[in-house]
Order: C-alpha cells, then sequence, then structure tokens
C-alpha cells in the first residue's frame, strides 16, 4: 500500500471523540502549551506514536489539559474530583462556594434523627434511674429558734404543724375538684406535664388574665418533695423526669393525695390535715366547698393571699384578704366553667369562710411576734429565702434585739398609755390609739429594741415600729437643714448655709420659688404658709426657728436649697426612697414623708455618729444544719455627709432639747439632741431623738389596725386633751426608755461642732444677702436668768407642779402653745434644684449658738 493511502494514526483510548477534543486550540499560552497530548497533524505523517496507556490515565490527562493554568479552573477540577471519604462529608466537597456550606438532605435528616435518639435515649435512662417521691420523708417541719443578742433563747417557732399524712379517701371531693379547676384542668388525663397549660399560663400572664398554674399538680408535688432551696439546672431536671416517671406510672388519686399532703398553706401548716386544723380547727374530711376554695386559693402563695398578712410591704393584712376574696370567688366560679360544680350550688357560697384565730399568732405574746417577724423578714431579703422556705424552719437566728431594753420600751410605752388612756370612759376617742417605737445603735446601726403594738396575740398583726404611712410631721426640718448646710442656697453663692441665716417666720407668709416669684394655691392665688399660730415672729435664725419648730421659714428654705438635695440628704441617712412625699410644694419640707419608726431612729443615727450611716440590721448570725450562712455580718460604715455638717444639725437638734419644744427630754440628765413632730389636724405625733449611744424614735397616731384603708383619724380629744404634740406623750415616753435603757452608761458628749457656713439671709431680711463671714458677737444672748422672756407665760416660781410625768404643757420652765403643725399640699409649686457651686460645706462663719427668747411666745408651736 502506498504511504500516501496510509490512514493517520488514532489517539489510544479516547475514540474519535477524545481525538477532535485533543486537536481542538487550548486556552492558555499557546496551542503547543501541553506538549504531552498527541496533536493530528498532516505534515507529520511518520510522527512518533504515542505510548499505550490505561484508560485511568487518559482520564487524568485530559483533566489537566481541559483544566487549564487558571486558579478557577483548579477549583473546579476539585470541585469535580473524586468523592470524599470522610465519615460527615461537611463541608461538601462536591460543590462550590458558598454551596459547599449548604447541608444534603442526609446530613440534615441524619442529625435530627441521632440528636432525637440521643435525646429519647437520655430521657429513659433518666426516668430509669430516678426515684419516686415519698410524702412521709417530707412529713415533719422543723423549729426555727430565735436568740436574744446575748446568746439566750428568745423563741421557738414553727414544727408545730407538722404534716399528717391522709389518704385520699378522707380528702373531700370538694377539694379535689377546687385544686384541680383552679391549678390543673387537665390534671386526670395529661401525663404528668402540661405543655399547653405552661403556654397558656405564660399567655394569660401577658395578657393580664387570671391563670391556672404553669406547672402541672404533678410536677409541684414533686417540688414539694425537695426540702432545700437550691435552684439548679441539675435539680429542674431531675423534677421534670419525675414527674414524667408518675404521670406514666402512678395512680392519679395517689399523686393528687401527695401534692394536697405536702403543700405549704400558710400559718405554718403544711399539707391539708394540717391547713384545715389551723384556719378552721375541723380536720380535713369535714371541709365543706367554700373552705375548700379558700385552701386552694392560698395555694397560689401563702404569702401573698393569707388574710393574716405575710412579708413585705405588699402583703399586708388588708391586701391579703382583699386578694384572697377575689381568689376564692374565682375558683368556686372555675368549678362551675370546668363542671366540677353546677351554678345553683355555686349561688349558695356567699360570704368568705370565717377562719379560727392563728394558733401561730396566739403563741408569740407581746413584742416576741414583731421581733420574730422583723428578723424574719431580714433573714429573708439577705438570702432570698422564699416565706415557704422559712416556713419549713430549721434555721437558728441569734438576732440584734437586747431584752433589758426591749422590756425597758414596753414598760414606758404600756405605763404612759395607762395613764393617759381610758377606753371605757372615752370609748369614742381613746381607741384606737397606736404607738410604734424603735431603739438603735449610733455606731453600728442594729435595732436594739422596737414596740410593734399591743400584740400578735391580741389581733394586732401590724408592726407600727415598721410601719409606713404615718407622716413624720416637723421631724424632717433637719434633713432640709443639712441639705442647706451641706450644699448651700441661691443665696449663699455654693457655700453652706450657716444656721445664724435669718428667714422670715411671719404667720401666713407668701412663700416664693427659686426665681423669686410667688407659689401659687389651687385657686391661683399666692400661697401663704401657715404656722402653728398667729405670732409675728418677724426675721428669726433657721436655729431658732428649729428650735419653736416654726413652720414658714422651712417652707421657704426647702425651694431656696431645693427638694433634689434634701431627698439626697435624707437618702443618705438612711430614708427609703418610697417613703418620701413625692411633691415639690412647700409641705414637703413639714414632714408629709412617711418613714417608720425604724427607719427615722436609724436616720438619725446619722447625725449622732457625725455624718457615718449604717443600714439597719437585725440579725448577726444564722446557722442552718450545722453550717453557718454568709451574709449576716454588721452593714458597713458609709459616709453620709461631712462630719461638720452632721455636728452642726446635732448642736442645733440639742438646743431644741434645751430650750425648745422637747424640753421634756431634758429630764434624761444627759446630753441630748432630737426634734419633735406633729402633723396637721392632729393624726399623728413624733419625737426622735438621740445620745452619743443611742437613737431612738417613738411615734403616736390613731387607726383601726385591721381596717381595709388603715385610715388616720385625728387624735384631738385623746386622753382629755385637745390635741396631742410630739413634746408631749412621745416625748415622754422616749425620755423614760432612754433613762432605763443607759443606766449604768458612763456619760458622754456630743463632738465639738466645727464652724461652717456662711449667714446667707432669705430675701428681704434687714441684713445683708449674703454677708461676710461674720465672728460671734461678744454680747451674750438673754438668758432666763437675766431677762425674763416676752411671753406671758407664767415665772418658774408661780407654775403649778406637774402631776402625772405625761401630763400635756406642764414643764417646770414654760408653758407651750396648743395648735398643731398644718402643712399644706395643695400648692402649685415651683422649680426645683441644687445651689450652684460647689456642694461642700465651707467653714467660714461661726455659727454659735443663737438662741432667741427663752420660753415660747404666746401662740408658738408646741410641736
Amino acid at each position: 500500500m502506498s504511504e500516501h493511502r496510509r490512514k493517520p494514526p488514532q489517539p489510544q483510548g479516547g475514540g474519535r471523540a477524545s481525538a477532535r477534543r485533543a486537536a481542538q486550540p487550548r486556552p492558555g499560552r499557546g496551542a503547543d502549551a501541553r506538549r504531552d497530548v498527541p496533536t493530528a497533524s498532516p505534515s507529520g505523517p511518520y510522527a512518533e506514536r504515542p505510548p499505550q496507556g490505561s484508560r485511568s490515565d487518559t482520564r487524568r490527562g485530559a483533566q489537566r489539559g481541559s483544566a487549564g493554568p487558571g486558579r478557577g479552573s483548579g477549583r473546579a477540577a476539585r470541585g469535580t474530583g473524586r468523592p470524599d471519604k470522610r465519615l460527615i462529608n461537611y463541608p461538601r466537597s462536591d460543590r462550590d462556594g458558598w454551596k459547599r456550606f449548604v447541608p444534603s438532605w442526609k446530613f440534615v435528616s441524619g442529625t435530627v434523627l441521632g440528636f432525637f435518639a440521643v435525646i429519647i435515649a437520655g430521657a429513659g435512662i433518666g426516668i430509669a434511674m430516678v426515684n419516686k417521691p415519698d410524702e412521709n420523708k417530707a412529713a415533719q417541719a422543723q423549729n426555727n429558734v430565735f436568740y436574744w443578742a446575748n446568746g439566750e433563747q428568745m423563741v421557738a417557732t414553727g414544727g408545730s404543724m407538722n404534716r399528717q399524712i391522709v389518704p385520699i379517701d378522707k380528702i373531700p371531693r370538694s377539694m379535689r375538684d377546687a385544686v384541680i379547676a383552679a391549678e390543673n384542668e387537665s390534671f386526670e388525663t395529661d401525663k404528668g406535664v402540661d405543655p399547653m397549660g405552661i403556654a397558656r399560663a405564660v399567655y394569660n400572664m401577658a395578657t393580664g388574665g387570671s391563670t391556672q398554674g404553669g406547672s402541672t399538680i404533678t410536677q409541684q408535688y414533686v417540688k414539694n418533695t425537695y426540702l432545700d432551696s437550691e435552684q439548679t439546672l441539675k435539680r429542674k431536671v431531675t423534677e421534670l423526669f419525675i414527674a414524667i416517671k408518675l404521670g406514666v406510672s402512678e395512680e392519679k388519686d395517689k399523686v393528687l393525695a401527695g401534692y394536697l399532703n405536702t403543700a405549704y398553706y400558710g400559718r405554718d401548716a403544711y399539707g391539708i390535715q394540717a391547713a384545715a386544723r389551723a384556719y378552721f380547727g375541723k380536720d380535713c374530711q369535714d371541709l365543706n366547698p367554700s373552705e375548700s376554695a379558700f385552701l386552694a386559693s392560698v395555694l397560689k402563695g401563702p404569702n401573698l393571699y393569707n388574710p393574716d398578712g405575710g412579708i413585705g410591704s405588699a402583703a399586708t393584712p388588708a391586701l391579703n384578704e382583699d386578694r384572697a376574696r377575689k381568689r376564692w370567688a374565682w375558683v368556686l366560679d372555675r368549678e362551675v366553667e370546668v363542671g366540677r360544680m353546677d351554678k345553683a350550688e355555686r349561688a349558695t357560697y356567699k360570704d368568705f369562710p370565717a377562719r379560727v384565730e392563728s394558733e401561730q399568732a396566739r403563741a408569740m405574746s407581746g413584742q416576741i411576734g414583731y421581733l420574730v417577724e422583723t428578723a424574719k423578714q431580714y433573714v429573708m431579703k439577705t438570702k432570698g429565702i422564699t416565706p415557704e422556705q422559712m416556713a419549713l424552719g430549721g434555721y437558728q437566728i441569734k438576732t440584734t434585739f437586747e431584752k433589758p431594753r426591749v422590756d425597758a420600751l414596753v414598760k414606758a410605752v404600756e405605763d404612759t398609755r395607762n395613764d393617759f388612756l381610758d377606753e371605757k370612759k372615752r370609748p369614742d376617742l381613746d381607741t384606737f390609739v397606736q404607738f410604734g417605737a424603735a431603739s438603735v445603735d449610733v455606731k453600728t446601726g442594729a435595732i436594739v429594741a422596737l414596740y410593734g403594738g399591743a400584740g400578735m396575740d391580741k389581733k394586732h398583726f401590724s408592726n407600727n415600729a415598721n410601719t409606713t404611712g404615718v407622716p413624720v410631721g416637723s421631724t424632717w426640718k433637719p434633713y432640709v437643714l443639712a441639705a442647706a448646710m451641706e450644699y448651700g442656697t441661691q443665696n449663699s453663692n455654693g457655700q453652706g448655709l450657716s444656721a445664724n441665716s435669718k428667714y422670715m417666720a411671719d404667720d401666713l407668709t407668701v412663700i416664693k420659688n427659686r426665681q423669686g416669684k410667688p407659689l401659687l394655691d389651687n385657686s391661683g392665688k399666692p400661697f401663704r404658709q401657715k404656722n402653728e399660730s398667729s405670732a409675728a415672729f418677724g426675721y428669726v435664725t433657721l436655729n431658732e426657728a428649729m428650735e419653736k419648730s416654726i413652720n414658714v421659714p422651712f417652707a421657704q428654705l426647702v425651694f431656696d436649697v431645693g427638694h433634689t438635695k434634701v431627698r439626697e440628704v435624707a437618702k443618705s441617712t438612711g430614708i427609703l426612697k418610697e417613703t418620701m412625699s413625692a411633691g415639690d410644694d412647700a409641705s414637703f419640707a413639714l414632714g408629709t414623708s412617711t418613714p417608720s419608726a425604724i427607719r427615722m431612729a436609724d436616720s438619725y443615727a446619722t447625725f449622732a455618729a457625725s455624718g457615718t450611716h449604717h443600714e439597719p440590721y437585725s440579725v448577726t448570725e444564722v446557722m442552718k444544719n450545722g453550717e453557718k450562712l454568709s451574709g449576716f455580718e454588721a452593714p458597713k460604715a458609709e459616709r453620709a455627709m461631712d462630719n461638720a455638717v452632721a455636728d452642726n444639725v446635732t448642736k442645733v437638734l440639742e438646743n431644741v432639747v434645751e430650750n425648745g419644744t422637747a424640753k421634756k427630754a431634758k429630764a434624761l440628765g444627759r446630753p441630748a439632741a432630737g426634734k419633735t413632730g406633729t402633723t396637721d389636724q392632729n393624726k399623728s405625733a413624733w419625737f426622735v431623738g438621740y445620745t452619743p449611744e443611742l437613737s431612738t424614735a417613738v411615734t403616736l397616731f390613731r387607726t383601726d389596725p385591721n381596717s381595709a384603708d388603715k385610715k388616720l383619724m385625728s387624735m384631738n380629744g385623746v386622753g382629755g386633751t385637745d390635741s396631742i404634740h410630739g413634746g408631749d406623750i412621745p416625748t415622754v415616753i422616749w425620755t423614760e426608755y432612754m433613762r432605763e435603757a443607759l443606766k449604768g452608761a458612763p456619760l458622754k458628749q456630743f463632738p465639738e461642732a466645727e464652724e461652717i457656713g456662711v449667714v446667707a439671709d432669705s430675701a428681704g431680711a434687714p441684713s445683708p444677702t449674703p454677708s461676710a463671714p461674720t465672728v460671734p458677737s461678744t454680747s451674750p444672748s438673754p438668758s432666763p436668768s437675766s431677762s425674763p422672756s416676752p411671753s406671758p407665760s407664767p415665772s418658774k416660781g408661780g407654775k403649778p407642779s406637774c402631776k402625772p410625768s405625761w401630763e400635756l404643757y406642764c414643764d417646770p420652765n414654760t408653758t407651750g402653745g396648743n395648735s398643731t403643725g398644718g402643712t399644706n399640699s395643695g400648692v402649685i409649686g415651683g422649680a426645683d434644684g441644687g445651689a450652684s457651686g460647689s456642694p461642700s460645706p465651707t467653714p467660714s462663719a461661726k455659727p454659735g449658738r443663737p438662741g432667741g427668747t427663752t420660753g415660747w411666745p404666746t401662740g408658738m408651736a408646741a410641736d
């Protein structure tokens, strides 16, 4: 055969298609960029035949030829290469770019199935490992033991209402129906956990509706068997497993009986039998549907639904009873709604069930109940313990209360009450008169004594020593003065104000705001502040205004210094913000705020301690299961104000005792300082005073302690007198108590007051405003021995001798007025704000001891 008829050689392993692909021009640097791929050319019939190779070699060669030299082509080659042999192909090797991170359906389904397999296996193991609750092991509650400050036992509480396990056939059907209707409608059909119930509870809470519990009865039963207060994920998971196990393996009647036998109902009662005895004095099997609905209502939270009251300001007896009545009615209606009671039977239950007297209250007579409640509140707040956990007992609590001083305070109150009140003779006037008092250690803030009322055993459940809602009257004026000394006024150019500064004191003086414009009353006319009387005092020093408790100067001063500054000072001494009057009017300076006696005593202790504040506390040590709990160390001291400011306030308040409205406290025979207070319409009277050792507050007011609104009533006519003032009964009680409480203690003097402040009189005063720093005058102030008082009061020699120590207006040196310190709340206030310049007090002028006149002018305040 001739050579020109010979066929051109064919590439091996590729056929014609492969030959065509090989003959096509390649992208890249040139047609011959890839020398290892043969080409067909008519000019090369004698080209050397390519070596024979395997098909895999040919494929790899073709792939290298088609890939080209670019980097993008390299990625494509990797994406279409051989399959990834990893166990989990993620990120995916057979996809490009972001698609590599999109999981395949096999991967997703496998993951989901695996997840659920692990969960199911874990749950199965968990359910198999947990034990069912044993109500008998949780049947005993322990005592809480309280100790006096010296370590002697005060009282053991709780434990008397231990759980008494009763079978389901002893629990009336009415009780079972009420609890299921109120707590868990699906109880008889659910498996221990009700996801829909939880969702429904969340929805109703969000929309403000009344709810069933989010937990099932089974879950709550499980929770009741855990006596510790631990809140951990492990415990929650364990509870869930136990609930599921009970739901699928236990009879519903047994679970329901277990829940009712372990639940807490208040009054130290655990279990339905103890609760029936505690509230109704009967066995649980004798409960009627109305009483059953009540107990089901209390289960929502005994601290807020026990009509006796609970812990905290939101758990007063009145508020709790209101909540309990509404919940009781709702439970009965709910039973009708879910078919567990017919409408005709529901209509017969109109009256809230009557309850027997609390055995818990009877067991704590006198002041013990108030001391225990005060200490319990402190422990619960400090450690975050719930009332239910506290009721389980097991705590040994050492308090700050000193028995001799508690006894002394009780004697001082009750002796005065017995001499002063006669409910048989004056039943319309002498009933519902309330006494409250608290005494605090100046150096530590420890509450050493309190008087809360007649006693819980006498159905007086409100602690008058810790009650808010009673205006403090003129005992608030020292905070206004302290703020002026600390921050100054608009007239002092930012420097601290001296107590020598003069302010207009005449009755019905127009009060001006910080811009110098008159305040307006509700009728749009200039507001005029009323004093105790119509006496014309003219311009007086702030020291004299405090001594005689004149209202007008402080009503103006609060605008000059700023309401905000006064609140800051009061708060720094321990007064709670929520008890401060919110109004920026003149009456704010005169005591419309309502702190408790405990807070007032602790706050004045800050002045006694030269501006160092300690939070009040009532517990020094708590033991549980043999271990000492942390957090009960004495609160750390905090600097509330400059020591010079505090000492100068003390100097002014010493003058109140020496020459002013608190002269009855001079009978103590020790250095003492304090302030009296009487409110509008004679609805409350206060004396808050202190020595270098103790600070004590005494309050007197009139209200029905078991009324729903606790409305204050006037004390005009109480004790056969026209009116009562802080300088009378409260001061006498204070003096009698402090004399006994400090018996045998050495006399201590208050620190010498450092000279501070500038004399900056109010607008209109005859002297320049502000004046340059002054030196006290060498001329002594008039004294009783050299200059008789301008008052028409009888002289010392002509004054009749005093009868009982509490007798009103009986003072060996002076006579007093008889009007109250009226406050005015209907004022359209002016702008607030602090004085400009540095807030630090400036030791400049010597405040001295401006005395004014000794003795009270006719008609002055008998505050």
